[in-house]
């Protein structure tokens, strides 16, 4: 029993690597500045937002020709110009929309890295399996540590046990 259970801890840590790596260094670039985006971060000048919130969803529903699911409108400053960044579902895509003049622009495609940070991170490329898959590597990942805990566990009390015989004599 102990012999398939770490045959199955083996398996279960190879397969379950591959998604936990991709994931892992996804998030280790979206943790460097500027390397999804790319560009710097900058102070807002406020004197020079003269478009509303409202007013800048509006802009974009103008733009896209419909009524967008936003579900996220930032404010920052990009290419020294203060502009809204609005996000519709889980940021697939976005629109621009300068905050002093109200032009609306689609976002430029993303870069590679951009790319796949959505793709690894978010498992943006299972389309409608993307929960499922989540589900399925989440309990696959907890089963892997199970197995190996036991096996930790069954390690260590056969050397202690052992230890602890070995000083009685």
């Amino acid at each position: 029993m102990k012999r398939f259970i770490y045959q199955l801890h083996l398996f279960l840590g190879i397969l379950v690597s591959i998604p936990v790596l991709a994931w892992a260094l996804s998030g280790f670039l979206y943790a460097l500045p500027n390397t999804v985006e790319g560009g710097t971060v900058e102070k807002i000048e406020a004197a020079r937002v003269k478009i509303t919130p409202a007013e800048a969803i509006a802009k974009g529903d103008a733009l896209a020709g419909k009524s967008l699911p936003t579900t996220a409108l930032t404010l920052l400053t990009k290419d020294g110009r203060p502009q809204y960044q609005s996000v519709g579902g889980l940021g697939a895509d976005s629109i621009f929309i300068d905050a002093e003049t109200g032009e609306a622009t689609f976002s430029k495609p993303p870069t590679w890295k951009t790319r796949f940070f959505r793709e690894a991170h978010f498992y943006f490329f299972a389309g409608d399996w993307q929960v499922w898959l989540l589900l399925v590597f989440s309990a696959l990942s907890a089963l892997s540590a199970a197995t190996g805990i036991y096996l930790n566990i069954s390690y260590w009390s056969r050397r202690l046990g052992r230890r602890a015989a070995h000083t009685a004599h």
